[in-house]
């Protein structure tokens, strides 16, 4: 018969014993972020925000969305995002093992990738995608209130 104090001493022992593979398959993961040039990421779920008379709405959805990153460079700060409307220059940030992508249009808008160091299954690190935006009309297919996308991202070089 197994007692509490029987499950917390397997518990505490699958720490020790579990612990230091994880953190070593993070620190891998988190060794190859900061060494990626190139990465591919695809989002499968979304969360859209809104705001209506008794305060915010969120709703969570499929979605299918694609985002490319080229020429990262950790050192310099620097990538190039490739999505729906063609190639763009970005910020990027390195903190801690997780990797920052970051863009800000003229017009307003502010998109941001983070990649962290946690593998979804091998060679698949999450990845959350977010979109600061806010437009009077909602047209379909265009993003026009705060968007988050949940997904994965694979180093392609």
């Amino acid at each position: 018969m197994l007692t509490i104090r029987n499950v917390a001493a397997i518990g505490v022992l699958g720490v020790l014993l579990g612990g230091p593979c994880l953190l070593h398959g993070q620190t891998r993961s988190a060794e190859k972020l900061a060494a990626a040039k190139a990465i591919k990421c695809v989002f499968s779920t979304m969360a859209a925000g809104d705001w209506n008379s008794s305060g915010p709405l969120v709703e969570t959805k499929p979605a299918t969305l694609a985002l490319g990153f080229e020429e990262i460079d950790v050192d310099e700060g620097s990538a190039r995002v490739v999505g729906a409307f063609g190639p763009a220059d970005i910020i990027v940030r390195l903190s801690s093992g997780t990797l920052h992508l970051v863009q800000s249009f003229r017009e307003g808008p502010l998109y941001a990738t983070t990649i962290f160091p946690y593998e979804t299954r091998p060679g698949r690190l999450r990845a959350v995608h977010t979109r600061h935006e806010f437009t009077e009309v909602s047209l379909p297919g265009f993003t026009s209130r705060p968007e988050q996308y949940y997904g994965a991202c694979e180093i392609t070089k």
